[in-house]
């Protein structure tokens, strides 16, 4: 006669059970929406994209008809979960932006890549999930093409604000999401419902003028995009405003009123590297690629490379208006990179004296690569007419 004892029964598989689970994996929102609640965005996608303003992102053209709709990605999926997880800062993020001899770099960034972090909690809890009901499952976490704000507005998480990020009653503008399909039926939750009434200050507070109206965005204009997904020479136009941003931009989502009802993250994976709250930009600006990369470890920054980065930076210190910084841009003028050639030359240009410029210009310029000369060229050009 065996002496096992029999398997303890499973629970039944229960919305409430999933989001229990969910919460003691470390997770802070979790919703659930069926996929045939879920609204078909296909169209709404398409007139976006007609109108360029995903600029360079090819990609989200490439894959339009699998993000319009959960089931354009994974036909068999019958629902899905969307969670959150809150990293809402503690201190106000553009309290930098009144310092320009530092670097102001987005919130989620100052930290290891989230997606990594997200994603083995995904990972954990789909494997559980398989482990109760042997349901397919497929997670994803910002790397497919996923429309991960309208899926969690779907999913009752929060809503799309007027500046298009999600917003939650519970934390504000600070939500990293990722989701989890499955093949197991599961009810929906209730949609949340727009609550940001006549505000306007995401709109108004943006440098760029990135927001076309409420509820849209133009890519090409935002901040987070020219300083991490455009690979070019910033155009002349957005140098100004960028101001002291480095890497990404977080007015829109800072200055949100529901951010007051959002409890700052405790959990010590979101809580900042101290070497990325508002470092020197002096302390930035010299990396060659290697110590660039060791620098950046594991942290999202590191993907756009020590050019792009570079570049970013030096924009900052055109911005600065301190001239300690001169020669931390003069030291980049014989840049292996056009990229960082050209805006040492900004750089130069927005804070040497006349004589100086001149000076530096005979001994850097000219340039062989065109668009880095078309730089000197504009120093050299007249002052436009004032307006009469």
């Amino acid at each position: 006669m065996s002496s096992k004892h029999p398997a303890k029964p499973k629970p039944p598989l229960t919305p409430e059970l999933i989001k229990t689970t969910a919460q003691e994996i470390g997770f802070d929102a979790i919703h659930i929406v069926r996929v045939e609640d879920v609204p078909d965005r296909t169209d709404k996608l398409q007139s976006w994209l007609g109108k360029g303003h995903h600029g360079v992102m090819e990609w989200m053209a490439e894959t339009v008809e699998r993000r319009g709709h959960p089931n354009g990605l994974w036909p068999q999926a019958r629902s899905v979960i969307v969670l959150g997880q809150n990293y809402g800062p503690d201190h106000d993020p553009l309290e930098v932006l009144d310092h320009p001899d530092h670097a102001a770099i987005s919130v989620y960034a100052r930290n290891r890549d989230y997606h990594d972090l997200i994603k083995k909690r995904l990972k954990r809890l789909a494997r559980w999930l398989v482990e109760q009901c042997g349901a397919d499952v497929k997670v994803f976490v910002d790397t497919a093409p996923v429309m991960e704000k309208p899926l969690a507005a779907s999913a009752g998480l929060g809503w799309q604000g007027r500046h298009t990020n999600l917003v939650s009653r519970e934390y504000g503008s600070w939500l990293f999401l990722g989701s989890i399909y499955t093949t197991v039926e599961l009810p929906s939750d209730p949609p949340e419902v727009d609550h940001c009434g006549s505000c306007r200050s995401c709109l108004d507070i943006c440098p760029t003028n990135a927001f076309p109206g409420p509820y849209q965005i133009d890519a090409r204009r935002c901040i987070s995009y020219l300083t991490i997904e455009y690979k070019g020479h910033i155009p002349d136009e957005f140098r100004i405003p960028i101001g002291n941003r480095i890497y990404g931009c977080d007015d829109c989502l800072a200055v949100c009123p529901w951010n007051k009802f959002a409890s700052n993250t405790e959990e010590v994976a979101f809580q900042p590297r101290e070497s990325l709250v508002a470092p020197l930009l002096k302390e930035l600006v010299g990396f060659d690629d290697a110590a660039f990369r060791a620098f950046f470890t594991a942290s999202p920054i590191k993907r756009i490379g020590r050019d792009r980065f570079t570049r970013n930076v030096l924009i900052a210190i055109g911005n600065s208006a301190q001239t300690d910084l001169l020669p931390h841009a003069e030291a980049c003028l014989d840049d292996a990179s056009p990229l960082v050639r050209a805006m040492a030359i900004w750089a130069v240009g927005r804070l040497a004296s006349p004589a100086h410029l001149a000076q530096v210009h005979a001994e850097h310029g000219p340039d062989s690569d065109p668009d880095v000369q078309a730089e000197w060229d504009k120093l050299k050009a007249p002052p436009p007419p004032a307006p009469h």
